[in-house]
């Protein structure tokens, strides 16, 4: 049953409100999947109304690339953390990607529903953030796998992209896990993550100073 809250007045109070809705999104998204997270559980977790919701942000998306805006910053310092003591910059963007599987599932989301349904300054502010990110990381992604800056900026947006692309084929429906139980020819098209990104990544890095323009 939802229970009363008092409305938020003091920017502190409303403050809270805002970081309460974004763990309850966050919690729920991590119990069942972005995909099934809908406007409503969020409210009925933190005890508010659907429209008190959307005092604090606009739609069901907006909250989702808020929290994709810190999950890539989180991600972005656990990569550097790795890069500090390993010489393998396509390991260090693979296996942190694998350890974060909220990201990737906000990753497989963003542009096929995330991005719609919000204002442009929600749209404008999540870009933003997330630029900074790579313009930040790509360089030093470049500098341990002997890349140039602007190539290093491609291998951290791509490995972001496979991520999102590779996460649900790699993690599959109840259906598709029942069938490739059943016949092991069609489970053997179905990729490990890390492995696949991993290859994929290390045929790009390989690739790029090839076709550097002089």
């Amino acid at each position: 049953m939802t229970r009363a809250f008092l409305r938020a007045r003091r920017p502190e109070h409303k403050q809270q409100r805002r970081e309460a809705i974004l763990a309850a999104a966050r919690e729920l998204a991590v119990a069942s999947g972005v995909r099934n997270v809908s406007l409503g559980a969020v409210a009925e977790a933190v005890g508010l109304a659907k429209s008190n919701i959307m005092r604090y942000f606009g739609t069901r998306e907006e909250i989702f690339l808020i929290l994709a805006a810190e999950e890539w910053r989180q991600w972005s310092a656990a990569v550097i953390a790795r890069l500090e003591g390993s010489g393998d910059a396509v390991a260090a963007l693979a296996e942190t990607l694998e350890d974060r599987p909220l990201f990737c599932d906000l990753l497989s989301h963003t542009a096929t529903s995330l991005e719609h349904n919000v204002s442009v300054p929600a749209a404008r502010t999540f870009k933003r953030a997330i630029l900074d990110v790579i313009a930040d990381l790509g360089p030093r992604v470049a500098q341990v796998a002997g890349l140039a800056d602007r190539e290093g900026v491609e291998l951290v947006g791509a490995a972001s992209a496979l991520a999102g692309l590779l996460y649900p084929v790699s993690n599959p429906s109840p259906a598709l896990a029942q069938v490739y139980a059943e016949d092991p020819d069609i489970a053997a098209t179905c990729p490990d993550f890390v492995p696949t990104l991993t290859r994929t990544l290390k045929a790009l890095a390989a690739g790029l100073p090839a076709i550097r323009e002089s």
